[in-house]
């Protein structure tokens, strides 16, 4: 056998090898994300038929952001340490234990421990997913291609979950003799997104560890803040911070204006799905034009053409012209994580990827707890088009960062 033959098969085995423990990875991500976005629908569901007002329901779900603001950087020093699996294992336990305590107590407190752990349970799987995945890449088109892949998993479990835990709790009361909706269909489904982590667990428990990155004890270590000195790791927090809360903003201000223009439930549902089928299409393409992309050249692209869909969105007075903005939004917005994480990667150094994924989820989820917030006193204030206007303003002139990160 030729020494190329014997390479060439060998490159075949090992892309082989690494595309099936990616596909694993994947649907751990899915499961374990799912539980967490199912939870995020059932929790303030049980809290408003308990009674509680629109406010707690509203800190409940910032609840599910907290934690990760606070455990993402240890979360994140922890899988530089750990490598994968330990941290996943903490993650499946943290969420298995969030989604089976409300089945038990079905209390406002407890629902808000379970958003804290469940929050937090996804964050740390995510950082340590990440890391793994970004260590697999050979080159920056395979970096490219892997995180756009994983990015597919938050987009199929963001479907996966609430849909799961919507139709547990609407019929699974009934099965058991009772009415839809009741006490019994909210425990069956608290009960099932308890089960979605432990597929977690067993589709990675077997892969194998990446080898730890060699550190040199006499040399001072870079530290997390460090990175924050680099010009090019400030400009990709920006970009991405502004760019998370476009997202936000799109979540959070479309049901209102749906609700203003008298639109139906499942026709606002539309829009937003709309949305994120396109984010999920746009990544599946990705890995074909891999070696095409520049990832800064995508992301300014992305920019602006967000800038110009929030400047026409709130003009939109139908719900199709309303779901086309969406997707053109889908498609922009989709594109941006796999380039953000694919920079990130070769931006930092080998022993902080860990903390760096952990400093970026950091400042997106502060986002997440702050922005929607902030969004509803100023629409209260100055109406929902202003909004959509000043984070349109905001993210073209954010531009001029992300072109900047040309290598």
């Amino acid at each position: 056998m030729t020494e190329t033959s014997h390479n060439h098969n060998h490159y075949h085995k090992n892309t082989h090898a690494k595309a099936w423990t990616l596909a694993r990875l994947i649907v751990g991500q899915v499961c374990l994300h799912g539980a967490m976005a199912g939870m995020r629908m059932a929790a303030p569901l049980l809290a408003l038929k308990a009674g509680h007002s629109a406010f707690a329901v509203g800190v409940l779900l910032a609840l599910f952001s907290l934690t990760q603001v606070f455990l993402a950087l240890p979360a994140g020093r922890f899988a530089d340490r750990h490598g994968l699996r330990r941290p996943i294992s903490l993650g499946v336990v943290a969420a298995t234990l969030g989604a089976v305590l409300p089945v038990v107590w079905p209390h406002f407190a407890v629902l808000c421990v379970s958003a804290l752990l469940m929050g937090g349970a996804s964050g740390a799987a995510s950082i340590a997913l990440q890391r793994h995945v970004g260590r697999l890449a050979s080159d920056t088109t395979e970096l490219k291609t892997l995180f756009s892949w994983l990015a597919l998993g938050p987009a199929i479990s963001n479907f996966v979950g609430p849909v799961l835990a919507g139709l547990l709790i609407d019929y699974a009361g009934v099965w058991l003799g009772g009415s839809a909706a009741d006490a019994r269909g909210f425990q069956m489904a608290f009960v099932g997104l308890a089960l979605l982590p432990l597929v977690t667990w067993l589709l990675v428990r077997q892969t194998p560890e990446l080898p730890n990155v060699v550190v040199n004890q006499s040399v001072r270590q870079p530290q997390v803040w460090d990175l924050l000195r680099d010009p090019q790791m400030r400009r990709l927090l920006m970009v991405n911070w502004l760019l998370s809360s476009c997202w936000d903003v799109h979540t959070f201000v479309v049901p209102v204006l749906g609700h203003e223009r008298a639109f139906s439930a499942s026709v606002i549902g539309a829009i937003l799905g709309s949305f994120a089928v396109a984010a999920a299409v746009v990544r599946l393409a990705i890995p074909l034009l891999a070696s095409r992309l520049q990832e800064w050249k995508v992301v300014t692209t992305s920019m602006l053409v967000t800038a110009t869909v929030f400047a026409v969105y709130p003009l939109m007075s139908t719900p199709i012209s309303m779901a086309l903005c969406s997707i053109i939004l889908g498609f922009a917005l989709g594109a941006v994580q796999p380039m953000i994480l694919s920079t990130l990667h070769q931006i930092t150094p080998h022993a902080l990827h860990g903390q760096a994924l952990g400093l970026r989820l950091m400042v997106t989820n502060l986002s997440s707890v702050l922005m929607p917030m902030l969004f509803g006193s100023a629409g209260v204030a100055a109406g929902v088009s202003v909004v959509f206007w000043t984070m349109g303003s905001m993210v073209a002139a954010g531009s001029r960062a992300a072109w900047r990160l040309r290598p």
